[in-house]
This record gives C-alpha cells, structure tokens and sequence, in this order.
C-alpha cells in the first residue's frame, strides 16, 4: 500500500488479479486496483468478461466516471433514454461513459467471450450502480 507520510517513499503495487467476484450486472469481474487491493484513494480497475453471446444488466453508474478498453472481442452497448443509442466496439478500441448514462453492453459473438480492462474514478472493489428499466422511458 501506498505511504501517505512525507518522509518516506510511496510504494508501488502489483496485483495479481486471481479472484472473480460478483456483480449486480452478473458478469465476471477480476479485481485489480481498487482501495482494498492496493490502496487507491480514487481510482478502480477491473478486467471483465462478458460471456459468448451474454450481457450485461441495464443499468446507471451513481456519480463516477468509466472508460473502458476492450481486449477481445466486440461489444455492442446500448444506451442513452430507453437504450435507443448504440455504439459497437471491438479490439483496440476505447469506450467512455459519462455518470448518469444509462447503458447495456451485449457480446456480439456466441462463441467467443469479450474481454475488457474497466477503469473508474472510485475506488470501491463493488460497484455501484443503479438499475435501469428501459421500458420506464417514453
């Protein structure tokens, strides 16, 4: 962990993501920086997996900022009122979602999982984030 005091030196932190833990949006979720694991005061990053052909839960990120970088595969992620907007992303790209957007990724292949480094101006190891019922927009 880091030291906050003026008379020593900060320390750096691997982490070896080696656990999966649960989510409220049902997708595997590999811990790496976060308060907990190495002491981050406003930063959290994660791997996630989204199975071939599964998805995310509908859903709003409570006052934080996320970008994400996808690894493997593609994702389409709907979002926006009543999900009506959709961006597709692949491989190489990156994905930033403003606090407060509604969205929905899904994995566009049924064979193969995407992967993809979440990053968060948070630091918490869980999530937060709001359900969203896209059904509930006009």
């Amino acid at each position: 962990m880091q030291d906050d005091s003026n008379d020593g030196e900060a320390t750096l932190v691997t982490v070896h993501p080696d656990r999966e833990i649960s989510t409220s949006q049902r997708l595997p979720y590999f811990v790496g920086i976060s308060a907990i694991s190495a002491g981050a005061k406003s930063l959290s990053m994660y791997l996630v997996v989204v199975p071939p052909g599964g998805h995310a839960e509908p859903h709003v990120h409570c006052g934080y900022e996320t970008g994400i970088y996808v690894l493997e595969g593609r994702v389409e992620t709907r979002y926006g009122p009543g999900l009506r907007q959709s961006v597709v992303t692949e491989a190489g790209d990156f994905l930033f979602i403003p606090p407060g957007v509604p969205h929905q990724p899904f994995n566009l292949s049924a064979t193969t999982p995407a992967r993809a480094i979440v990053a968060r101006n948070q630091p918490d190891e869980h999530e937060q984030v709001l359900p969203y019922d896209p059904s509930n927009e006009v």
